[in-house]
């Protein structure tokens, strides 16, 4: 035991050591334990019971490129004068005709944003490619820690695209802005996120029947969107991509937004989500909040209390018997630059009743 552990990476072996808890837990959680039970999911000091995906994890944005100039002049140099074999392997890769616009349209000086952006889709293609590392062509780069720790394990699917991203980055690390350590942290007795980018934090355990309850404010988001909390959600599998928001059901806190993130879907829906009220709350200010979902009938409903403490009013339904899905809960990131703060996050299993308490 002790050599495999030290064959892994230290969030990889929590990853792992936490599904092997999940798999003798689930079954609990769907449905064998006394109703009305009530668990805290958050205790303030630790994220224990909860998994990260940073969806920058195994991509690249624009925005990811720091010095289009710098980089643009390592890729484009001739083979012959560029001992760089990174770049002499990336740019067999590129094509020619991007080599060229990154040639004539750098040295131009127009507007970068959209030449990033075609760099950026031309580099995941890579990184969703073969294996890129070789020991020569990675002779004259120093891999940080975290690198070597993962190329050790021989990685395949999401972790060999993983170690492919931490490869380039390593390559040009003036160039190219390096992946989040995390993507939520404890802070001040609360679950932050970090603003590092578009991702989830998600229970190691799975649900069927529950009523949510937490404390919530947004701090700020530049650019700004609504925090979000993801219901019905699908458990990604060891070396599989995981999907976008892991495609579940998302409720937009505290004032009711929503979105349909399962495969094929990717809308607003429709019919399926209503909203009894359409509130106002100060989204910076302290909510309380309460989601009763029901895997067995796909049905959810969402109430919300500010400040904590006052009688809360229902902002949100959900009903769609083909979403329900017995998964995890999340809470999601929507976009870089986004700061929301959850504490007191508790799940009631197997409610005895269906009413929404905060509206008593």
């Amino acid at each position: 035991m002790n050599d495999i552990a030290r064959s892994l990476t230290r969030r990889r072996f929590v990853q792992l050591a936490t599904a092997a808890g999940t798999l003798l837990r689930v079954e609990i959680c769907r449905g064998d334990q006394a109703s009305g039970q009530t668990i805290s999911l958050f205790d303030g000091h630790t994220l224990n019971g909860w998994l990260q995906i940073e969806n920058s994890a195994t991509s690249f944005s624009g925005s990811s490129i720091t010095d289009l100039a710098d980089l643009a002049h390592k890729l484009t140099s001739s083979p012959d004068s560029d001992p760089d074999t990174v770049s002499t392997y990336l740019r067999s890769q590129l094509g020619q005709p991007l080599i060229q616009q990154l040639s004539t349209d750098t040295a131009a000086g127009p507007d970068t944003k959209s030449l990033q952006s075609t760099l950026a889709k031309a580099l995941n293609a890579v990184i969703s490619g073969p294996a890129l590392y070789d020991t020569t062509r990675f002779a004259s780069v120093t891999l940080r820690p975290e690198t070597t720790a993962l190329l050790r394990q021989s990685p395949q699917g999401y972790d060999l695209e993983r170690l492919n991203k931490l490869l380039l980055e390593d390559a040009y690390p003036n160039d190219l802005a390096r992946s989040a350590s995390a993507g939520w942290i404890v802070k001040d007795g609360v679950m932050a996120s970090t603003g590092s980018g578009r991702g989830v934090i998600y229970t190691a355990q799975d649900f069927s029947r529950y009523r949510l309850m937490f404390t919530m404010r947004h701090v700020s988001g530049s650019p700004d969107h609504q925090a979000c909390v993801l219901i019905f959600c699908t458990r990604p599998l060891l070396n599989e991509k995981p999907l976008d928001a892991l495609g579940g059901i998302q409720f937009q806190v505290p004032n009711g937004g929503h979105w349909d993130y399962r495969p094929g879907k990717n809308n607003a829906g429709g019919q399926e989500f209503t909203n009894p009220i359409k509130p106002h709350f100060d989204v910076h200010s302290w909510s309380r909040v309460e989601i009763l979902a029901d895997a067995s009938t796909g049905t959810a409903r969402m109430a919300v209390a500010q400040p904590p403490g006052s009688k809360g009013i229902e902002v949100l339904d959900f009903n769609d018997p083909a979403a329900g899905k017995i998964g995890p809960i999340a809470f999601q990131m929507h976009n870089a630059g986004l700061f929301d703060e959850y504490k007191e996050v508790t799940i009631e299993l197997n409610p005895k009743t269906n009413d929404l308490v905060l509206l008593r």
